[in-house]
């Protein structure tokens, strides 16, 4: 808090790196203090984190831009690192899309993700897909870029396209995309290492993002490096810790209602969790400032 602001790198500087950027989600503030904490460079914020951490909804369009604005300016107030934002599909037409980069630029997003599923969209993991026509969401990426109030704010054109036209018509479109104005192109639902290696090999020279689900996705999973071999700079986890977090808390509470006491080594302690909030931080202010 009383700490001068760090100078962080831009998302193209990040992609440009020899090492794949991992991405875990961040479902609310003190996720994304954690994510810090540990060492990563970047973090994202998804749909599928927030509905479910914050509503207790699936990913199948039930939040918008009004409550998705809100939790995510109170994650990006908590975490220095450049964040990755889900922009779901702009939250409507191309209007929308201008309304949504402009709103979530002012929040602080370092990056941000526009999709091309049919509404309304849902988990890109689950189910089968459709996507708008190509010129809808061509005009979507044109409206982002030209939304944007600086160039270094990085704009990733997801396609969903693998599950409704194979991999074959996810890599027409993201030549599509990437030659309407996006940055990047972010491919969902890919199955294998092997598909990675095609969508790679077409798109050499774009940066390149992918999801890995690691329970319950469509592809098994694929080491970091490997995927990054494979040409693509970015990997997304929307699940790891969200899912984690789930089975920690059943099994707090299994433990509450049997009496059991909490198991040392599987929790943080106060000083631990004092240190993570930054309560030094803060007593340092009142002790600076306070008249008490």
């Amino acid at each position: 808090m009383l700490h001068p602001p760090v100078q962080t790198p831009t998302w193209k500087e990040l992609v440009s790196g020899p090492e794949p950027l991992l991405l875990p989600a961040a479902h609310d503030a003190l996720t994304a203090r954690l994510i810090a904490r540990a060492g990563f460079k970047a973090y994202q914020v998804g749909g599928f984190a927030l509905a479910g951490a914050r509503y207790a909804f699936p990913d199948i369009d039930l939040i918008h831009f009004y409550e998705e604005n809100e939790a995510i300016r109170q994650i990006i107030a908590a975490s220095p690192l450049p964040v990755l934002v889900d922009g779901g599909d702009g939250f409507g037409d191309v209007k929308n899309v201008v309304r949504t980069v402009r709103g979530y630029e002012d929040l602080g997003i370092s990056a941000i993700f526009i999709e091309d599923q049919v509404s309304p969209i849902r988990c890109g993991q689950m189910g089968t897909k459709d996507v708008v026509p190509v010129k809808e969401m061509v005009g979507k990426i044109r409206a982002a870029a030209a939304a944007r109030h600086s160039a270094d704010t990085f704009l990733l054109a997801r396609t969903d396209a693998r599950g409704a036209e194979g991999v074959a018509g996810a890599i027409r479109r993201g030549e599509a995309y990437r030659d309407a104005g996006a940055d990047g192109v972010y491919t969902e639902g890919l199955r294998s290492a092997r598909e990675l290696k095609r969508v790679g090999k077409a798109l050499a020279g774009t940066p390149l993002a992918t999801t890995m689900m690691e329970r319950g996705g469509k592809m098994g999973w694929v080491p970091p490096e490997e995927i990054r071999s494979h040409g693509f700079s970015m990997i997304l986890y929307p699940t790891t810790v969200l899912f984690r977090v789930a089975r920690a808390t059943e099994r707090a509470l299994a433990d509450l209602q049997a009496g059991r006491p909490l198991a040392e080594g599987q929790s943080t302690d106060l000083d631990e969790f004092e240190d993570i909030v930054g309560l030094a931080d803060w007593t340092e202010a009142e002790k600076r400032y306070g008249t008490r």
